[in-house]
């Protein structure tokens, strides 16, 4: 199945649509998450409790078609749990691959800090190659394959905070926040006239549609100068006094197929500079280590962030 630039927004907007029935007011975070993806990338959701985190995954996995699988991560939660294991089978006196619940094409990782360090790096193998391995055997995950992984900000006892490495491959991590008054009650209005908390959405595409049309956005055009901006902004973060560590190449790349994402959600075959500009701190703002002072601070990340947009020259694309 083929398909082309054109056809990418009018499908993205009938997902985000239908996603939108069970999540009220939160268009434009829905349209990033829709372009993540379209990328293919892992999305890190951090928020306070209640607001539609698991919602927001379990309704893009209907709505796209995917098989979901939900994994609530704990202290005692061990690798085996998330990936699976071989159980011996006594009647048949052989054993047998019981897989575990990372063979879907969305995961949800909920609170996944909870859970220790060698659990965490259960997934890492999986975000990176699509692929783990068990008792020395390589398997592959259903394709396509998407986390969705989410984190309390506020609750620090009892959690171990993601490595650097892990943080990394997720191609963006991003907030929910607060719905407005109007937005909140009209939550409550819809559950009133649904008399149940689930929620009926409909499927609006299929896991080769979506393979389709992610062919499709790799043929976003992207003018050199719109490559270095990417690479003067990510430089700028590991330039700045404020940063001990600055951004990845990876970080450089999330940018760059995010910004394509964009673009052809708009219609457009090609890149201007305010596709970056929208991906910057989702794409960038989990993968700055600040220097220690800044370590308590709260948002400190995005406003040095902020900064560097402003220490970066913005290129004229011709004709835009």
């Amino acid at each position: 199945m083929n398909a082309e630039i054109p056809e990418v927004a009018p499908l993205a907007d009938r997902v985000i649509d239908e996603v939108e029935r069970a999540v009220v007011g939160k268009r434009r975070l829905l349209e990033q998450i829709m372009a993540a993806v379209l990328t293919g990338g892992h999305v890190l959701l951090e928020d306070y409790p209640g607001l539609a985190k698991t919602l927001i995954a379990n309704s893009f996995a209907t709505a796209l078609g995917l098989s979901f699988k939900r994994i609530q991560f704990t202290p005692d939660l061990l690798p085996g749990d998330i990936t699976g294991g071989y159980i011996y089978n006594r009647p048949e006196n052989r054993f047998e691959l019981r897989k575990g619940p990372i063979f879907a094409n969305v995961v949800l990782a909920d609170e996944i800090n909870r859970a220790s360090p060698k659990t965490q790096s259960a997934l890492l193998e999986a975000m990176q190659e699509f692929q783990v391995t068990l008792e020395g055997e390589t398997m592959s995950l259903p394709l396509p394959f998407n986390v969705f992984a989410t984190q309390n900000p506020i609750e620090y006892e009892g959690t171990f905070p993601l490595p650097e490495a892990q943080l990394d491959r997720f191609i963006m991590k991003v907030s929910v926040g607060y719905p407005s008054a109007m937005e909140e009650q009209e939550i409550l209005r819809r559950r009133r006239e649904r008399r149940t908390d689930e929620f009926d959405l409909n499927q609006v595409t299929d896991a080769e549609e979506l393979f389709a049309i992610r062919e499709a956005v790799e043929q976003v055009h992207v003018e050199p100068d719109i490559e270095s901006y990417i690479v003067d902004i990510v430089h700028a973060t590991r330039d700045h006094q404020q940063v001990a560590v600055g951004a990845s190449p990876r970080g450089s790349l999330a940018l760059l197929k995010l910004s394509r994402a964009w673009a052809a959600m708009q219609g457009r075959d090609f890149v201007i500079p305010d596709d970056v500009k929208l991906f910057v701190t989702p794409a960038l703002v989990h993968r700055l280590i600040l220097e220690r002072d800044l370590w308590m601070r709260q948002h400190a990340a995005e406003d040095v962030l902020t900064q560097v947009m402003r220490s970066v020259s913005v290129p004229v694309i011709e004709g835009v």
